[in-house]
C-alpha cells in the first residue's frame, strides 16, 4: 500500500489574516473566521491559515459531539517540506541510542509484533484560543477550533522500548518525524521526554477513529500522548533516539515555554526571565452552537451543546449561565468515553426577550479545578493555555 503525490491533489489554499487589533482590555476567542473554500485532501473545507506548511482550524459548531470527524479534524504543521508520498513497504521507525537492540519496525510488524491498545483522548495546540490574549501575542491567531478528540489505536511506546532494550544511561527519549525545514541551519521539530513521562496511555498510533490516520495528522503512525499538548504529539514518527542527557532544541528551549512563576504570566513591558515548557491540559469548555451572532426566535426551544475536558482528571460538571455570569445551572452531562476525551454536555433552555443574549459555559473537573471569567486570565507572550469561560452572544427575534 503506498500513498503517492499526496499535495499535488490540491495545491491552493486562502490564507487567513493572522492578526487580531487589541481593541479592548479582554476578549474572547475569535471564531468568525471565515471556513475556505478550498478543501485540503481527506478533509473538508476548514479554517485555513496556511497552505505550507497545513496549518487548519476546526469550525467551532463542530464541537457538539465527542468524536471529532477525521476529516475535520484541525491540522498543525512547523516544517514547510512534507513528504509527498509514503512507502508503507519501506517505511521504518528507527529505535536506537542507549539500547541493547535496535529496531526497524515496519507498520506491519507494528501491528503484529506487539499488543494492541485504544484509547480515545483529545489532542489540542498549546496555543488554542490564542486570539483572546491583549495585546495580541506571537504566532497563529487560533480561535477555538485548534483541538479535537479521537480514538486513537496502536502500541504502547513502553512495549517498544522493552523490545529495543534500555542500558543503564537510559534517562531521555527523542522523537522526531519525517517533516523538514526549508533551509539546512533552521533546526528541525524534535520532542524529548524524560523516562517517567512514558505512560501506559502513551502509544505509538497508526489508527485514528477506525481508519488510518489522515495524511495531514501524522500518516502513517504518530506519538499519542493524552493530557498533555499536541506539541508532544510526534507526526510521521520515524526516530526514536535513547539519551543520556538532554539535548538543548528550539522547539524545546525556546518555543511552547510560559513563565516559571505560580500565574504563569507576565507583562509585554517585564517579560519573565525564568521560563518552563508547557505540558499537562488545563480545564476548559467550548459552546458548539449557538454560535455567537445565531438569531433564534423568541419563546422557542434551543439545545445548548459543547464539550468539555481536561488533563485526565475528568470533568465532574459543566455550568451554563444564560444571563452573561450573573446565575449559574447544571447542564446535562453525556457519557465518559475516557477520562481523556471530550465530555458531552447540553442544557435546554427557553429565552423570552428579544435582543442580544450572552451564553456561558463553565466547567469543573473533579479536583474542583474551574475555568476562569475571560477578564481573570493573565498575558504570556507565546499566548499559551487560555482557558477563559466560553462566551457566546446570540440574538433573538
Amino acid at each position: 500500500m503506498q500513498r503517492r503525490d499526496f499535495f499535488k491533489l490540491s495545491l491552493a489554499a486562502s490564507a487567513v489574516a493572522l492578526t487580531t487589533p487589541a481593541s479592548a482590555l479582554t476578549r474572547e476567542p475569535i471564531d468568525s473566521q471565515s471556513v475556505s473554500k478550498v478543501a485540503f485532501p481527506e478533509k473538508r473545507p476548514l479554517i485555513t491559515y496556511s497552505d505550507r506548511p497545513p496549518i487548519l482550524e476546526t469550525p467551532i459548531e463542530v464541537f457538539t459531539k465527542a468524536i471529532t470527524p477525521n476529516d475535520e479534524f484541525f491540522v498543525r504543521w512547523h516544517m514547510p517540506r512534507i513528504p509527498t508520498h509514503v512507502s508503507i513497504d519501506t517505511y521504518r521507525i528507527k529505535v536506537s541510542g542507549e539500547v541493547e537492540n535496535p529496531l526497524y519496525i515496519s507498520l506491519k510488524e507494528l501491528k503484529s509484533d506487539y499488543e494492541q491498545v485504544e484509547l480515545t483522548a483529545v489532542m489540542q495546540c498549546g496555543g488554542n484560543s490564542r486570539s483572546a490574549f491583549v495585546p495580541t501575542t506571537s504566532g497563529i491567531q487560533w480561535g477555538n477550533g485548534a483541538m479535537g478528540c479521537a480514538s486513537w489505536k496502536g502500541v504502547r511506546l513502553k512495549d517498544v522500548l522493552k523490545k529495543a532494550g534500555l542500558t543503564k544511561d537510559a534517562n531521555w527519549i527523542g522523537l522526531n518525524g519525517d517533516d523538514k525545514a526549508s533551509f539546512h541551519k533552521t533546526e528541525n521539530f524534535m520532542r524529548e521526554l524524560e523516562l517517567h513521562e512514558i505512560k501506559d496511555d502513551v502509544i505509538i498510533a497508526y489508527e485514528m477513529n477506525g481508519e488510518d490516520l489522515p495524511y495531514l495528522n501524522g500518516y502513517p503512525v504518530r506519538l499519542v500522548l493524552p493530557g498533555s499538548f499536541s506539541d508532544s504529539w510526534v507526526k510521521m514518527l520515524s526516530n526514536i533516539t535513547v539519551m543520556k542527557e538532554y539535548k538543548e532544541l528550539y522547539y524545546m528551549d525556546t518555543a511552547y515555554r510560559v513563565p516559571d512563576n505560580e500565574c504563569e504570566c507576565e507583562t509585554p513591558d517585564n517579560l519573565s526571565k525564568k521560563t518552563k515548557p508547557i505540558t499537562t491540559m488545563n480545564i476548559k469548555s467550548v459552546i458548539g452552537y449557538p454560535t455567537s451572532n445565531t438569531r433564534i426566535d423568541a419563546n422557542s426551544n434551543v439545545i445548548l451543546k459543547g464539550v468539555a475536558f481536561d488533563s485526565g482528571h475528568g470533568i465532574k460538571e459543566v455550568l451554563i449561565s444564560v444571563d452573561a455570569g450573573k446565575s449559574w445551572s447544571p447542564a446535562e452531562l453525556g457519557k465518559e468515553l475516557s477520562l481523556h476525551a471530550f465530555r458531552e454536555f447540553k442544557f435546554a433552555f427557553r429565552p423570552k426577550s428579544k435582543g442580544n443574549m450572552t451564553l456561558m459555559a463553565k466547567a469543573i473537573n473533579t479536583l474542583g479545578e474551574e475555568q476562569p471569567f475571560a477578564k481573570d486570565i493573565q498575558w504570556n507572550h507565546g499566548g499559551y493555555k487560555y482557558n477563559g469561560i466560553d462566551s457566546v452572544t446570540i440574538t433573538v427575534v
